[in-house]
């Protein structure tokens, strides 16, 4: 309850909120009198046509009304939504996959509607990529970027090339190589 009538916000001094309990606020005259952080007493300029009930001018960057602001990544740069949405809340890919896999589109399209995520990591698998490739276009993180590739995977959208085993590259194929490059 206000001592004035004046309604005002219902945040306390320090910002905090506490239900249950009446608040009763000083008027707006005796807090600009207040001392600021650094014991300097603040003057409040005049308002101007604010003050006086006018409507204040909407701000030029405001979002327009209607807007989604749940944007797909690499949409405009800039998300709103929190990466975890894209995979449903699943950190870890069914499809083994390094940051160096290549990953490429299968000839043939997915019978399955695609989230608007998977069609963005689709379009760019025209071209074999790798799955950090991948992240960095879509601009999910590394970890989004493997499930939903593992996603696309499983619906048969994508192929994942294999890479390198952990007991590395052939050893036939690497003395044909290197005998290559001795005759060169």
């Amino acid at each position: 309850m206000d001592t004035d009538g004046d309604p005002g916000p219902t945040v306390g001094l320090t910002g905090a909120r506490f239900r249950g309990v009446p608040r009763q606020r000083r008027p707006e005259r005796d807090r600009a009198d207040e001392p600021g952080p650094d014991g300097a007493v603040e003057e409040q300029p005049d308002a101007g046509p604010a003050a006086a009930g006018a409507a204040p001018a909407e701000a030029p960057d405001a979002p327009a009304a209607g807007r989604d602001h749940e944007e797909e990544p690499g949409a405009s740069g800039v998300s709103f939504v929190r990466p975890y949405v894209f995979t449903g809340g699943r950190t870890r890919s069914s499809v083994e996959l390094s940051i160096e896999t290549l990953v490429s589109a299968a000839p043939q399209s997915p019978s399955t509607r695609l989230s608007g995520a998977h069609e963005t990591v689709l379009g760019l698998c025209r071209e074999s990529r790798s799955v950090a490739e991948l992240a960095v276009g879509a601009g999910v993180p590394l970890g989004v970027a493997r499930v939903l590739v593992g996603d696309l995977a499983a619906a048969g959208a994508v192929t994942v090339h294999r890479s390198a085993g952990a007991a590395g590259p052939d050893l036939a194929l690497m003395d044909r190589v290197l005998s290559g490059l001795r005759r060169l």
